[in-house]
């Protein structure tokens, strides 16, 4: 009977099972982050202000500039407020786990069957979803301004969008876990993200930079991501822009998980009990 008991708990269990069990939790979590954000409205409707007011009040300044690409001013400000919609709503939605943590929910959630990569996923996965239906707002809103692209190329400019979103949003949650205080973790983001956001060319493309700061530019991969979605807003999708965006984008995506799976498996203590 012992020995019949011990083979039947050595028993492996089959990957099939495995891959449920993880696609399980990983669905778990992603409802229970995502009715979360459903009920929080107002972070919702501030989440797309900035875009939005860059989109209405910054947007119909460019109409009359030669900008130095094809299409209109607006083929080319649409797809750049889309990628800062990525990198500024990407960047922060750690503070949710920050707070979480520190509270002591992460640290409840770490003793259950749950995979920390689920949880990782779970809650990038949420992001996503969140930044698409931003982005497509407002698409919707710029094609009011008078934005013209064919639907492919949007749906082509969104499935960048996942992409980044997937990528920052997991190393954002990745830092939640290693960064003591939600004041810390504003003032590195802050840090990161403006300059970063200033080098893409996301307002303005870096074709009217001068020639060392257009250098500086391309060390950063976003300013590939946004050249890439607006080819795509043009109509172009087999050109070198388009290409080195992809392959820029995903291997951005496969560092930043790689990062934050890393960073996501630490301690998970609370800030009050590292200090």
């Amino acid at each position: 009977m012992t020995t019949s008991t011990a083979a039947v708990a050595t028993t492996p269990t089959p990957p099939l099972d495995r891959f449920r069990h993880f696609a399980a939790d990983i669905g778990l979590i992603f409802g229970r982050c995502l009715r979360a954000t459903l009920r929080s409205k107002t972070n919702m409707l501030f989440g797309m202000l900035q875009p939005l007011l860059f989109l209405s009040l910054f947007g119909p300044l460019l109409t009359r500039l030669d900008l130095g690409v094809d299409g209109s001013s607006w083929q080319t400000f649409v797809p750049g407020v889309l990628v800062q919609l990525t990198l500024l709503g990407g960047s922060y939605v750690g503070l949710g786990l920050l707070v979480e943590r520190n509270t002591g929910v992460v640290d409840r959630m770490r003793v259950t069957p749950l995979s920390p990569m689920a949880m990782l996923l779970g809650r990038a996965l949420r992001d996503v979803v969140q930044l698409v239906v931003q982005s497509v707002l407002l698409i919707l809103l710029g094609l009011a301004f008078g934005l013209r692209a064919p639907l492919w190329g949007i749906v082509v400019g969104l499935a960048f969008v996942a992409v980044l979103s997937g990528a920052l949003a997991a190393l954002s949650h990745g830092l939640a876990m290693r960064i003591a205080t939600p004041p810390e973790f504003a003032a590195v983001a802050n840090t990161a993200v403006m300059p970063l956001m200033l080098l893409s060319g996301l307002l303005l493309p870096m074709s009217l930079a001068p020639d060392w700061l257009e250098a500086v530019s391309r060390a950063v991969p976003f300013r590939y991501t946004a050249d890439a979605v607006r080819d795509v807003f043009r109509g172009e999708l087999t050109t070198g822009t388009v290409a080195a965006g992809a392959a820029v984008t995903v291997g951005l995506a496969v560092l930043c998980l790689m990062a934050a799976t890393r960073l996501f498996r630490g301690t998970g203590r609370s800030g009050a009990e590292r200090g």
